[in-house]
């Protein structure tokens, strides 16, 4: 799919077809639209009137054009209140536009929406966004692979927009870290697993100029990562901890870690999940690792003047005759002691670990991301994603970068009196505490292992899957929080 822009504007564009955003409750057309109208013998108001078209945001209304015309069909999409638009009601209206041309298999595309802020550039690019992820398809997995169809979505051109090829191509680049996050989530445990994983930080790599540091479970074991190897010991498959580096050419002005949970598989260890618990989707709980990989990849393409370094502990949660115990004493890299007492807990061991890690190499500030806990999904559903930290000023950088990508973050509260609630009477803390408050008191457990160093931590269990189409996400697997850990490095 070729994507461009043009000082085209409705009039004078030709086509398969035409999209063009109204605002909720718009009465009149504009000049422009009211001049396309007339040229189109009505047919704009005429399909406003007979769809009931209000204009409601993500609605759409699509009509064929009479045979002499410049277009043959015309889509129209809902952009809601115009006073409370924002650059993902441009992304969001697309993905309803590429939904709509998809089902009208329409070949060429003209799109016509407001330009938000006053900058054609960021409007260009959310554009852009919402066409490649909401029409990416995974169908790797399927054993009869149908050709191409005939008709498909081949050209699009962003009316009205100017030359903002720099803009699209900054897109394709987050588009692709993105698409790489959902694929690797989206594949099963048979597919993608501790070795496939360094294997694919070996591809980056080497693709995109990047730094490659894979220690091996004897690696670890020297550098005291006894909390990642005690969750890793019961897999046939050996422990991979990945890191990747970028590095600027010159003196980046900031360091950077972005940490990500890497459980390619999780039954729960001994205190295995049952039946209703979810444990045939076990194969996201790397979801973090995929966007940490998928950010790598797109930062390597953006090539910001910042260093990042991107880590993960990568292992399987299994059950042998080597797996931790419940009541087992383990203790991480920075001489903690932890007792088990739920085996099924085990993503935050491994973050412990990666933590510490992090800290050593000097960065600035440091984010995690995981699918941590189904507290957070229950706290605040499948579209948002919880945040703890100890630096209001990184805070503010990740809710910026992530209002710019159209994710959704909440803060939620380090309240250390639930730090009670993790106090063993045999180790310096448990790894779990009660269920009341579970997210927070996750999120306190990994605090632990975060000395002085600026920190965020994002719970991100609930976006990183769909169950159903929503925004620029099909169903399936999102690649949540790709583009926001992309924003705040190219903005830092």
């Amino acid at each position: 799919m070729q994507i461009q822009t043009t000082s085209t504007l409705q009039l004078d564009w030709t086509g398969d077809a035409l999209a063009i955003g109204l605002w909720e409750n718009q009465t009149e057309l504009t000049t422009v639209l009211a001049q396309l109208d007339s040229k189109l013998e009505g047919i704009i108001q005429e399909l406003i009137s007979e769809t009931e078209f209000t204009g409601k945001v993500n609605s759409t209304a699509v009509t064929r054009v009479g045979g002499n015309s410049q277009i043959r069909k015309l889509i129209l999409v809902g952009l809601g209140e115009e006073s409370k638009a924002t650059l993902d009601t441009i992304r969001r209206a697309t993905a309803a536009i590429a939904r709509v041309a998809k089902a009208e298999k329409i070949k060429t595309l003209g799109i016509s929406l407001p330009v938000i802020g006053d900058n054609p550039s960021l409007t260009a690019q959310v554009i852009t966004e919402g066409l490649i992820l909401t029409l990416h398809q995974d169908k790797r997995f399927k054993s009869e692979q149908k050709p191409e169809e005939e008709l498909k979505l081949t050209a699009v051109s962003l009316l009205g927009l100017g030359e903002q090829a720099a803009a699209i191509e900054k897109a394709e680049h987050i588009c692709a870290g993105v698409i790489l996050a959902r694929e690797l989530v989206a594949a099963p445990a048979n597919v993608v697993n501790p070795i496939t994983m360094a294997e694919k930080a070996l591809e980056i790599s080497q693709k995109y100029g990047l730094e490659l540091e894979v220690l091996e479970k004897s690696e670890c074991e020297a550098l005291g990562m006894g909390a990642f190897l005690g969750v890793a010991k019961a897999s046939d498959l050996p422990p991979k901890f990945i890191h990747l580096t970028y590095k600027p050419t010159g003196t980046p002005k900031r360091k950077l870690a972005i940490i990500g949970k890497g459980l390619t598989f999780d039954s729960g260890g001994l205190n295995i999940k049952g039946v209703g618990s979810g444990i045939e989707t076990m194969k996201m709980d790397m979801g973090g690792a995929a966007a940490t990989f998928g950010a790598a990849q797109a930062i390597g393409a953006l090539k910001p003047d910042v260093e990042v370094h991107f880590i993960t502990a990568v292992t399987e949660n299994m059950i042998s005759g080597k797996a931790m115990h419940p009541g087992d004493i383990l203790t991480a890299s920075n001489g903690k002691t932890i007792e088990v007492n739920n085996t099924d807990a085990e993503g935050r061991l491994t973050l412990a670990d990666a933590l510490v890690f992090a800290e050593k190499l000097g960065v600035d500030a440091m984010v995690d991301l995981a699918t941590l806990t189904g507290a957070c999904v229950v706290a605040l559903g499948d579209h948002i994603s919880g945040l703890w930290s100890t630096a209001p000023e990184i805070t503010k950088e990740i809710l910026a970068a992530a209002e710019l990508a159209g994710e959704k973050f909440w803060e939620m509260p380090l309240e250390d009196d639930y730090f009670e609630g993790l106090k063993s009477p045999l180790a310096d803390f448990k790894n779990t505490g009660p269920r009341a408050g579970g997210a927070i008191t996750a999120a306190l457990f990994l605090k632990q292992f975060v000395k002085e160093t600026p920190w965020v931590h994002l719970d991100i269990a609930g976006p990183v899957w769909a169950d159903q189409d929503h925004g620029v996400n099909s169903a399936g697997a999102t690649g949540f929080p790709v583009r926001t850990l992309v924003n705040w490095v190219c903005n830092s």
